[in-house]
């Protein structure tokens, strides 16, 4: 088992900026895929952005490409998304998720990862 710890949402104005932290425990070196997804109310949750445990490359959703990075912290089991240049249609729960298998054609796909946390709350006023 791994849990997913989240932390650093909050409220933003557009523009601004926020950094987002994942804590994992649990059997860690099991997984293969860490990634951050998001839900707006009435949306289904999409990708934003991933990275491969093994050799560390990252994918991103169109729609954050040039203003979130993900980053992974391999000593203390964490990743990060950090977001910049915020924007109001960036409101939404984000997610932490891991993947035990998962690929990079389908690193977007919610149903490939095994472990959720529990979200944290990203809001952005215009």
């Amino acid at each position: 088992q791994v849990q997913l710890v989240e932390s650093g949402g909050g409220s933003v104005q557009a523009g601004g900026s926020l950094r987002l932290s994942c804590v994992a425990s649990g059997y860690t070196y099991s997984t293969n895929y860490m990634a951050w997804f998001r839900q707006a109310p009435g949306k289904e949750r999409e990708g934003v952005a991933a990275v491969q445990n093994i050799g560390g490359s990252t994918y991103y959703a169109d729609s954050v490409k040039g203003r979130f990075t993900i980053s992974r912290d391999y000593p203390n089991d964490t990743v990060y998304l950090q977001m910049n240049s915020l924007k109001p249609e960036d409101t939404a729960m984000y997610y932490c998720a891991a993947a035990r298998g998962g690929s990079w054609r389908t690193w977007y796909r919610a149903g490939d990862y095994n472990y959720w946390g529990r979200g944290t709350q990203v809001t952005v006023s215009s």
